[in-house]
């Protein structure tokens, strides 16, 4: 018995329709994960019990644009055989890969299998391989060729016949953003995807498109391409990706605030004295210098990454957990956020660039020295800025954000530092000033929370020192998490789009971004680009912003 027939030993009930009315669904009555079953090590662990994998999609055909890329060796494919795997998917899901590349179906496997082996969590096995393979096949073709989509439209045909997909199409664009236009127009033009709006028959065909982020590289573009996908794409078809929203961690967030009584109360102005935000990497751009100069820090992760960041953290309770009561909220959240304009940008925004130097003891040359980039550049490859919320919850709290790369290490984290005690009363009674509480959420690499706060040391005297609390999923659960990916390819193939950003999303963050983005770019820019040397924190310039208010950045 092969490990995809352990997972799919249980028959399947006929077909449902979900409580969001999304259609047809496959429940497979897979064993609960109680405490009485034991993992991976053979012990029982309680914090899993009752948890049960029941979340599986209708068949499905996944079309993947450019699918000799980087983004699926690395991620999609390995994130799919896990899912296969260990999830299940639905015995007829299946896989049309498009490229330029000359390769055949067997070479198309093969070179999929290399990748699966090299970077899926799920050790591959011959049998494990050969029944996921069975759904894989190869369309060659020029992205703006129309006879590439009349040759895809025949295999697609050729596959709901053979695998029984029922005519469910999943389109993925893992191509270079200059590619989604194209590619839209042409799969309306054909016939290929077909719109569907809100109140399509639940019952029929679903088509559906995820597009991956850049959307856009400043805010007419982001509007422009909008309105090209909303030509063919109703937004309920749509479910554009931002693999941050996939990490364990970043959904947590939502279920450690309103799941919980205890913060929540504290979780405003009156208790957090300032919140900060950091997403540091270690590497350097490390190949992809001509991509990084059309974007740089402010584009490629502040506008999306550490948005979406911002919103999870700082954003109301929605009504409901379902894709437009979170979105709602997180859209009312950004529309509050008030960014540096004007003078405002010179004093509470800093731009830096990494130099020469040596990250965890291995040289590192300057940006400017990387393939493929200007040796006269001016993109900054980090940013820090500090941002205030114009609401009731977090009137006068400041939010501080940072990232970069050829930092120290690769750390993401959101830390809420909340005030002082309004009165010490154990003064002289140990450290001469006991440091605030302060809530960790690590996002990245070692998922978990901490929490620091002050607690008596044993002993006859009275005396206090900070001590820390410390939760690690791994070590709690028995286990990593999924990749971020896996979560995000189910919620689409289910027709989930909680974790997936909205259009009025998307525009309002690059409204946020546009003025510092014109500052910042102007040939006169009245903001300094400051080198700073690599595996330091960045310019000295960001520690004087925060230092200005009386803070300073935590060290991760």
């Amino acid at each position: 018995m092969t490990d995809l027939d352990t997972v799919r030993r249980a028959p399947s009930p006929p077909a449902t329709t979900d409580a969001n009315g999304r259609g047809p669904t496959q429940e497979f009555a897979l064993p609960p994960l109680d405490g009485g079953e034991p993992d991976q090590d053979g012990l029982a662990n309680p914090l899993r019990a009752g948890l049960q994998l029941d979340r599986v999609p209708t068949p499905c055909v996944m079309v993947i644009f450019g699918v000799s890329g980087d983004l699926t060796g690395r991620k999609l494919m390995p994130s799919l055989y896990d899912l296969a795997v260990g999830h299940p998917l639905p015995e007829g899901f299946s896989i049309v890969g498009v490229s330029h590349r000359d390769w055949s179906d067997d070479q198309f496997r093969a070179e999929m299998r290399e990748s699966v082996v090299g970077a899926a969590r799920t050790p591959v096995t011959d049998e494990g391989w050969e029944l996921f393979a069975r759904g894989l096949s190869y369309v060659r073709g020029d992205f703006n060729d129309p006879r590439t989509y009349a040759t895809l439209r025949e295999r697609l045909d050729a596959v709901d016949r053979e695998r029984r997909a029922g005519g469910n199409r999943l389109f993925y664009l893992a191509t270079s953003p200059s590619f989604y236009v194209p590619i839209i127009q042409h799969l309306g033009a054909c016939g290929i995807a077909q719109r569907q709006d809100l109140y399509a028959d639940p019952n029929e065909s679903w088509h559906r498109v995820v597009i991956e982020k850049p959307f856009g590289h400043d805010l007419p573009s982001a509007r422009a391409l909008i309105g090209e996908v909303a030509a063919v794409f109703s937004e309920r078809q749509i479910y554009r990706i931002d693999h941050y929203l996939g990490k364990e961690t970043v959904q947590n967030v939502l279920a450690f605030r309103f799941a919980n009584i205890l913060f929540e109360p504290v979780w405003n102005r009156q208790y957090v004295d300032h919140v900060q935000i950091t997403a540091a990497e270690a590497i350097g751009v490390e190949g992809r210098g001509g991509y990084y100069e059309g974007a740089g820090a402010l584009k490629d992760m502040v506008q999306s990454h550490m948005l979406q960041l911002l919103t999870m953290v700082a954003m109301e309770p929605p009504a409901f957990f379902n894709g437009n009561a979170v979105r709602d909220e997180k859209v009312k959240l950004l529309r509050s956020v008030v960014a540096p304009r004007g003078a405002d940008v010179v004093t509470r925004t800093v731009r830096g660039q990494y130099g020469p130097g040596f990250v965890g003891g291995r040289p590192v040359p300057s940006y400017r020295e990387e393939r493929g980039v200007n040796p006269e550049s001016r993109t900054e490859t980090y940013a820090a800025l500090k941002l205030e919320i114009d609401n009731w919850r977090w009137g006068g709290v400041p939010f501080y954000l940072r990232t970069g790369k050829a930092l120290p290490r690769r750390v993401t984290e959101i830390a809420i530092e909340f005030k002082r005690v309004p009165h010490l009363m154990f003064q002289g009674a140990g450290e001469q000033e006991l440091s605030p509480n302060l809530l960790t959420l690590r996002i990245q690499p070692d998922e978990g929370i901490a929490l620091r706060f002050a607690a008596k040391v044993p002993g006859a005297k009275t005396r206090l020192r900070t001590v820390r609390m410390d939760f690690l999923y791994g070590a709690s659960f028995g286990e990593a998490g999924p990749d971020a990916y896996e979560r995000l390819l189910l919620d689409a193939m289910l027709g989930d789009p909680t974790l997936f950003a909205r259009r009025d999303e998307v525009e309002t963050a690059w409204a946020l971004m546009q003025p510092l983005l014109d500052v910042w770019g102007a040939p006169d820019s009245p903001v300094p680009l400051h080198v700073y040397e690599a595996g330091s924190w960045g310019p000295d310039e960001a520690d004087a912003l925060i230092e200005r208010d009386g803070r300073t950045w935590r060290r991760p």
